[in-house]
């Protein structure tokens, strides 16, 4: 065994800068696929807990243990109570208790249409909660700047002056 941990050894295959654009691309198709196919099952029985050490849950979906450890790096924001990623090793237990309203805006967030639009979803949320909370994710990105204050506006100090002859002054 290495002694990098499970997660410093899937960053290092995920994120290879010695692979060309086209073997990252690969990489990540291939990844996205088999990231959709768990996340279908896990969202076929939202309420069920999925529990088990990385090694096992590999073996459940089929997949090797730093797929494993990918996969738990991306859900590990959305889980109810979240896995020690960053000291796991093949040996550790972990959930995939999921919250699913987090786990949607997550995946929307993510710009992850894919996994977003999934079937499953609606029997989940209803249409009218998905875009609820695809709204709600948008939002939460938009920064909203006040409205500017001008020289001849009311001060907002409540003074009565106009903002140059108050609180302006000295701005």
């Amino acid at each position: 065994m290495s002694e990098k941990s499970l997660l410093e050894q899937w960053r290092k295959i995920a994120y290879d800068q010695t692979l060309s654009k086209d073997q990252l691309q690969n990489f990540w198709a291939n990844y996205f696929q088999i990231e959709k196919e768990i996340y279908e099952q896990l969202l076929d029985d939202p309420d069920t807990e999925v529990k088990g050490t990385v090694k096992e849950l590999a073996e459940k979906y089929g997949q090797s243990v730093m797929t494993m450890t990918g996969f738990l790096d991306g859900i590990n924001d959305s889980l109810v109570t979240a896995n020690p990623i960053e000291t796991m090793t093949e040996d550790t237990e972990v959930s995939l208790a999921f919250d699913k309203e987090k786990l949607y805006k997550n995946m929307v967030d993510a710009k992850a249409d894919w996994l977003y639009e999934l079937p499953q979803w609606e029997k989940i949320f209803d249409e009218e909660t998905r875009k609820r909370l695809y709204k709600e994710q948008k939002a939460s990105g938009t920064i909203r700047k006040p409205k500017k204050i001008g020289r001849n506006d009311p001060c907002p100090c409540g003074s009565g002056k106009k903002y140059k002859h108050c609180c302006g002054r000295n701005a």
